[in-house]
């Protein structure tokens, strides 16, 4: 009997690649989020740590920092590249198993992970997690292209090839991943006040081969049949090579913050 693939557990398949291609984190999000907090943080947990983008950045807070990662795999390249750092410390667990310390922590962040926490749980569990006036800080990554023109070019390419994750009017980009988190989970909140909205701005190149390993580490992508997705890998990526090899990704980092009640 077969297993079904969760959308959420695929980022193991591709730990290596996931930790090669994706782009970290700017150093002015960790600015926004001390900034907020106000005062020092003395202890953080990361959900959905992944192979460590966000960890690099989080633990320029020279604090003991708890990175909580669902996916062996990826858990294991994450230990090993902090291996010998005493302050940060990974377990193997989902974010909604995770049992926080008693008196709570004082930052709770998540990097590209928070919409794969169950959407009905996750802002109370964020609210268990943390001290009163303790920080939620939610961060991720929006991939745009700098060229408008093969943007639609590449789409014309979904379209054909895989219209269930393309653009297509009437369906929101968002819509294709599972829980997609939305503000207005802070701004409703009873347990969270003080929500706020940041965003910050990069531009990364990518080669023709380097942006379909990215694309490899998509869940969309990775959902996919393999013969469905390497057809449409072979068409984006005549469509890269056809525009000089080269694509440039518009990065729109998105940072949501919101204080404990």
């Amino acid at each position: 009997m077969t297993v079904p693939r969760e959308q959420r557990r695929v980022f193991g398949e591709v730990a290596h690649a996931y930790e090669g291609v994706r782009p970290g984190y700017p150093a002015e999000i960790l600015g926004l989020i001390t900034a907020y907090v106000g005062r020092a943080v003395r202890t953080v947990v990361e959900s959905g740590a992944g192979t460590g983008k966000g960890t690099a950045l989080l633990r320029g807070l020279g604090v003991p920092l708890t990175c909580v990662e669902p996916d062996p795999a990826m858990a294991a390249l994450l230990a090993r590249r902090f291996d010998g750092d005493d302050l940060v410390s990974v377990v193997v667990s989902r974010f909604e198993d995770w049992i926080p310390p008693s008196d709570g922590v004082d930052l709770l962040a998540s990097a590209q992970a928070w919409h794969w926490v169950d959407h009905t749980r996750r802002t109370h569990l964020a609210a268990e997690a943390l001290a009163p006036g303790g920080v939620l800080a939610v961060f991720g990554h929006d991939y745009g292209f700098v060229d408008a023109d093969l943007r639609a070019q590449l789409n014309l390419v979904y379209l054909e090839y895989a219209p269930e994750i393309a653009d297509q009017p009437g369906r929101p980009v968002h819509s294709r991943h599972p829980g997609a988190f939305r503000p207005e989970e802070l701004r409703g909140s009873p347990w969270f006040t003080d929500a706020e909205e940041r965003r910050v701005m990069t531009v990364v190149r990518y080669d023709t081969a380097r942006y379909l390993t990215l694309l490899s580490t998509f869940s969309p992508h990775r959902m996919l049949p393999e013969q469905q997705r390497s057809r449409l890998h072979r068409a984006l990526a005549d469509r890269v090579d056809a525009h000089g090899g080269v694509l440039e990704q518009k990065l729109t980092t998105w940072l949501w913050l919101a204080r404990r009640t």
